[in-house]
This record gives structure tokens, sequence and C-alpha cells, in this order.
């Protein structure tokens, strides 16, 4: 047993690399469905174990590759922030693969199915790498495995505007995949190393003669990782790639892929830039904070007009995103605490949200938010789960969003700023607004001929919707796992980093 626990960090990736060559040997939809399952249900007890060993023994794990010791061998190195992100892609993998088996069934063709779950374990083997390795060029290679079998999967969707959207995404995720490959390149010619925690050592004495080019570094690769996180304003593939790909393929994309993208953000302004460039030197964080606000307010706005609802959701997703980087450019404890708390409250709102409108959309075929008329009397469970996202969403006290705004709100004050706190609130009123929309369209109608013969979904589809609406309220008054170990994760990042005076 104790040589198993050595090999859990290899056996995160291998777990779900081994069971998508599986389902690529299959034909049948059903077995790979099975296959995915199983590798969906291993991920999360790895990475609870790999984040239960982090927090007790206070030290990070490393598993090197091979003979060759770090920094010349491929490390796979586990701290309390990628331990973090590493349970939330797992939990919400095995959350959403029960609500899989109907929903791919209707919506994907028989013979395409073992390779949509071929593609969905690669996307999360992908997600899983990116977040543990402990090599910027692995982390491409990973972040690579992740955004073409994602490209696939938005391409399967039923609609042929599916296949625009993923040629969109596929444009928009090359050009950021370069300019981070960029980047890479001219750390690795400044430094000699590619090695996350060689580099921290390596970066900070090179500065003063090699400011340019690791200053151009760091700005190739944060614009690249940028356009995978979808950070205003360059989110312009993801409300297209959210409406028109399969419903599973949404909710899991919503809920870890650009909150991986912001854990690779974290992870290179904290692990090795910081020790050469402190954020008061160069307007990181004003950048930052200027691009937040514009997401939270015109994101905000333009789902309020929106009549897709799933697209609706994207917008609010761009939104979101903005409340999350928000707290990176406080650059305070409790603020970047908010940030990595939005970040796990937001993949259990949001996944709960779409797999409501997917739900919705199994039974009636629509989207449309006129079309969707009366649909809390046709599926009352449904409509409700959604209905305590939204809340969550809005940060309604008493739900995870809450808590999330909270910390942001009290990171603010910190720094003096009461207007951003304002601007939090104001923010959140827009999301009243296309929320209750959705609310009042669902309620307060009558009943549209579109969704005259529907129920509600199968059990494999409620049960996990359940679920996710009750962590949303469940999160909003226990906030140990989420509040607590993010404020250990804002410790451990912010140690030895100067930040204009707060620490």
């Amino acid at each position: 047993m104790s040589s198993l626990q050595e090999h859990l960090p290899i056996l995160q990736i291998l777990v779900p690399l081994f069971g998508a060559i599986l389902t690529a040997f299959t034909r049948s939809g059903t077995t790979a469905w099975a296959i995915a399952a199983v590798s969906s249900a291993i991920s999360p007890f790895i990475s609870a174990a790999l984040l239960i060993k982090v927090t007790t023994t206070g030290q990070p794990i490393s598993y090197v590759m091979g003979p060759w010791a770090a920094p010349w061998g491929i490390e796979y190195r586990v701290d309390l922030l990628n331990g973090f992100i590493l349970l939330l892609v797992s939990l919400i993998g095995l959350v959403s693969i029960p609500y899989a088996r109907k929903s791919v069934a209707q919506e994907i063709d028989s013979h395409k199915q073992s390779w949509f779950y071929t593609m969905y374990l690669l996307c999360l083997t992908g997600l899983l790498g990116i977040c543990i390795t402990g090599d910027a060029f692995n982390a491409f290679v990973f972040l690579e495995v992740s955004s073409l079998s994602t490209y696939t999967l938005i391409a399967l969707g039923r609609q042929r505007r599916a296949l625009v959207s993923a040629y969109q995404y596929l444009v928009m995720g090359t050009i950021g995949a370069t300019f981070y490959i960029i980047g890479v390149g001219l750390i690795y010619i400044v430094t000699g190393t590619l090695n996350f925690v060689d580099l921290a050592a390596r970066i900070g004495p090179a500065m003063p003669e090699l400011s340019r080019p690791i200053i151009a570094a760091l700005a190739f690769m944060t614009v690249g990782i940028s356009l995978k996180l979808a950070l205003f304003p360059l989110h312009v593939w993801l409300p297209n790639a959210y409406a028109f790909a399969p419903s599973f393929a949404t909710a899991f994309l919503a809920g870890t892929a650009t909150k991986v993208a912001i854990y690779l953000l974290l992870r290179i302004f904290y692990t090795f830039f910081s020790n050469a460039i402190p954020f008061y030197s160069l307007p990181i964080s004003e950048f930052l904070l200027v691009l937040s606000l514009a997401a939270m307010f015109v994101a905000s706005f333009t789902a309020i007009f929106e009549e897709n609802a799933k697209r609706m959701l994207a917008y609010s997703s761009v939104a979101q995103i903005g409340y999350i980087t928000l707290g990176i450019a406080l650059a305070n404890k409790i603020g970047l605490a908010g940030s990595l708390v939005h970040m796990f409250n937001h993949a259990i709102m949001k996944t709960a949200l779409f797999f409501a409108l997917g739900a919705m959309v199994y039974r009636t075929g629509v989207a449309r938010m006129s079309s969707l008329s009366g649909i809390g009397r046709k599926m009352p469970i449904t409509t409700a789960a959604f209905v305590v996202a939204g809340l969550g969403l809005i940060g309604v006290p008493g739900t995870a969003g809450f808590i999330s705004k909270w910390y942001l709100a009290m990171g603010a004050i910190e720094h003096g700023w009461i207007w951003l706190v304002f601007l939090i609130v104001l923010s959140s009123l827009l999301a009243v607004v296309y929320v209750g929309r959705f609310i009042e369209i669902a309620y307060f109608r009558e009943p549209s001929s579109d969704i005259a013969d529907s129920h509600e979904p199968p059990l494999s589809m409620l049960a996990p919707l359940i679920a996710l609406a009750a962590a949303t309220i469940y999160l909003g008054f226990d906030t140990r796992l989420t509040g607590g170990v993010a404020r250990q994760i804002a410790d451990f990042l912010l140690s030895g980093v100067v930040l204009g005076g707060t620490q």
C-alpha cells in the first residue's frame, strides 16, 4: 500500500490516459461510458489523498520520472495550490460522468460515442497534467492535449454551427498556445531550465542583466494563458463553444477548463516571476483590475439580452472569470483567497446550471428562452436546482457564491477601495436581472408548445444536478474545504512575495 501511495502522482495521469486508450478501441457507447466512469471515479480519490498528504505534512510531494533528478528530469510536484485544483477537476469529472450516459446517448451518434468518451478522458488527462506537472514545457504539452480534445468535443455537437465554434476556438487556442510557448522559450534562453522550482531560484539573479527578455516572457505567457481562460476581451471563442457543444461537454468544460488556465496563471505569477518582478514594479494588478471589472459588467450586461439560454450562461461565465481575476488583481491574502474560493464555488454552480439547462434541452430539444416558457411547471425539480445555482451565482447569503464575494469585498476593503465593494455589489445586481429573467420565464408564463410533453430527466441526470445544487447551499455554510484551504494557499503563494507593502 505504501508503494502505491508513492506513485499516486503518476497514477493521477495514467488512470484517465489508459481509460482513453481503452475507449479508443471500443465500439460500444455503453462500454466506453463504463470505462470513463471507472476512470472518473478513481481520480478524485487520488487527488484527495495527495491533498491530504500535502496538508498534513506541510511539504510538497515531488515525483521524479526515471533516473534523472529534477531539474534535468521530468518532475510531477504537488503542493497546496495544485492539490486543490486537482481535487476540483477530478470531482467535477466524477459528478459529471453519471449525467453523461443519457445526455451523450441522445446528442451523439452511436458510432461516435466511444470517440466522444475518448476525447473526454484525454481532456481530463490534459487538465490534470497541467496541474500536476512541475515543468513549464510539459504544462504546454498537457495544455495542447486538453485543447485538442476540447476542439473535438465541441465539434461533435449536433448543430452544424458546432464545427464553426470548434474552428474558432482552435484558431484562438492555437494563438494562445503559441504565445505561451514563446514565453517559455525566452525563459529557457535566460535561465537554462524549465523546472518551476529551479526557475524560481534562477530567474531572480538573472533579472538585473536580462530584464527585457524576462518581462517579454511574462507578457507572452500572460496573454497566451488569458486567451485560454477567456479573460475579457479575449473571450470571443467561449460563448459559441459553450452554446453549440454537447450539453455534457459544455458543463464539464465550464467547471474545469478555465479554472485550470487560471491555476497556470497563478503558478506563473507566484512561483517564479514573483522572485524577479515584484507586482508593484509593473502594472500587472492595475491591468487585471481593469479587465476584471470590464468582464464583470460588459459580459453580465450582454447576458441580460441573450435569447439563447446557453449563451446567456456562457457570458455569465466570462463575468464570473472577472471575479476570479479580480481577486488576483487585489494581490492580498484575503483577496487571493476569494479568488481561489470562487474558482471552486463557480465550478460547482456553473456545472449545476449547465446540467439543469442540458436536462431541459434533453426533454424539449430547445434552448431559446422564449421556448422554455413555463418549464418550471413541467420540470419543477430541475428548474428549482437551476434557481438555487442561479442564486449562488448572484451571491445571495446562504449560498456558496456569497462566500466568494464576501472574501473579494473584504480584500477590497483591506486595500482601502470602498468603491470596489460598491462595484462588486452593482455587478451582482446585473446577475439578478439575467437570472431573474429566466425565473420569470420559467415560472410566470404559460407553458409554450415546445415543452408540452416535457417532464423530469432520468435519475442519472437528475441526481448529479441535485447533488451540485445541494453543494451550492452546503458550501455557503461550511467553508472548511474552500475558505480554510484557500487561506492556506494564499499564505503559501504570498510567502516571500513583495506586493507593494501588502502581504
